[in-house]
């Protein structure tokens, strides 16, 4: 299989030199979660930032995160949109109704119908059920460890991404994965390392229904089992950038109290998945703000009593990085149940795009909310959907 290549005759130039970006910005980040079928809302978002001209100068993900960074970062500006669509129009292509009635009850019975055929068959271009069940498997064979075969996700990338841009550095490109023997959560990145497509499918190797994949001499499972958004590693960053960072998330972490078992399972699982953006976030502010104390302190000592190491510390404090988070969360709708993450149907992956789209654009209009935070505050955190919180 031809492997594409899409270096058009567009020149190969970081995207910040083309995007817009806020007064004091240094960086613009795209940080996408975890969530399987909801994925198609991050490329809503991103086609809202496309259109305002909001280019990310570094894309993270984890799982089907991981899948739509590396389309963004393995394709030039002009491509990216339309890659976006390939892929996921490759993977809803299947059809389930001719037609559904008006009403809740039927799209929950379509919806139910296209999840059970995701379990039965898989899914196009992304994976598929292997012949013989796992349980019946020998141990140590090829499908012993997983009911799925990913064969078609590499096929996939292959076609809609160009490894090569990515490994240019010319955008910055992570994604997180599970070590499956030791148990800790790893970030595979094109400024440390060259990336391959066993980096994105080992990011969305979820047990038990996808296969560990291996890298070098290490097995790899899917960085949600640890932790669904690649937030922190980005706050954890020593570079001293001043960011705005655009944080998708596709498990709302609030939600209604269960009436029956569907709702326990639905509850349940966005509560597992949910982000923990506010604790990180919580996390990051108390740490600015004892390093300003300690900046303040540092300040008022006499000069002839400080040490070398003393001076460059202040120096160093005195040049914090100021964030601003921009936070939008897939909001499930009425008929979607707890399947919502494995049912691939085209309808629904247009209405999550719609979704992505829609509350993209209600956040850029508020262009307060484009800024930097004034100085001295550290961190701003801010989510359309929740205006009356904040």
């Amino acid at each position: 299989m031809d492997v594409f290549v899409d270096r058009g005759s567009e020149p190969q130039v970081h995207a910040a030199s083309r995007g817009y970006r806020p007064p004091g910005c240094e960086r613009v980040a795209l940080v996408l979660q975890a969530g399987g079928a909801l994925g198609a809302y991050q490329a809503g978002v991103y086609q809202a930032l496309h259109e305002a001209d909001i280019e990310p100068d570094w894309v993270s993900g984890v799982s089907i995160g991981a899948v739509n960074a590396a389309i963004i970062a393995g394709n030039s500006r002009q491509h990216r949109l339309e890659r976006l669509r390939a892929f996921w129009n490759t993977v809803t292509s299947r059809k389930i109704w001719h037609y559904t009635p008006e009403g809740d009850i039927f799209r929950i019975a379509r919806n139910a119908a296209s999840a059970w055929m995701t379990m039965i068959y898989g899914q196009p271009g992304c994976f598929t059920a292997r012949p013989i069940n796992p349980w019946f498997a020998l141990p140590g064979s090829a499908g012993a460890t997983s009911f799925y075969d990913d064969a078609p996700l590499r096929e996939t990338l292959e076609k809609l991404v160009d490894f090569s841009l990515i490994n240019d550095k010319l955008m910055r490109f992570s994604v997180g994965a599970v070590n499956v023997l030791s148990g800790n959560f790893v970030y595979f990145d094109n400024a440390h390392e060259t990336i391959a497509p066993e980096h994105i499918m080992a990011s969305g190797a979820l047990p038990p229904a996808m296969p560990m994949v291996k890298i070098g001499t290490d097995h790899f499972w899917d960085g949600g089992i640890v932790s669904n958004t690649p937030l922190q590693y980005l706050l954890d960053q020593d570079d001293k950038q001043s960011s705005l960072i655009f944080q998708i998330d596709l498990f709302p972490a609030r939600g209604t109290l269960p009436r029956d078992m569907p709702d326990v399972l639905g509850r349940h699982k966005d509560i597992m998945y949910s982000s923990r953006t506010r604790y990180n976030t919580d996390v990051y502010r108390r740490i600015q703000t004892w390093k300003k104390r300690l900046s303040t302190a540092l300040e008022k000592m006499p000069e002839e009593l400080m040490t070398e190491e003393e001076r460059r510390l202040r120096e160093e404090l005195g040049n914090l990085p100021d964030i601003t988070l921009l936070q939008m969360i897939y909001q499930q709708k009425a008929y979607e149940g707890h399947a919502k993450d494995y049912e691939f149907s085209g309808t629904s992956m247009r209405e999550h795009w719609q979704s992505g789209y829609e509350d993209t654009k209600r956040t850029l209009g508020r262009k307060d909310w484009i800024a930097m935070p004034p100085p001295g505050r550290g961190i701003v955190v801010h989510d359309v959907h929740r205006e009356d919180d904040r």
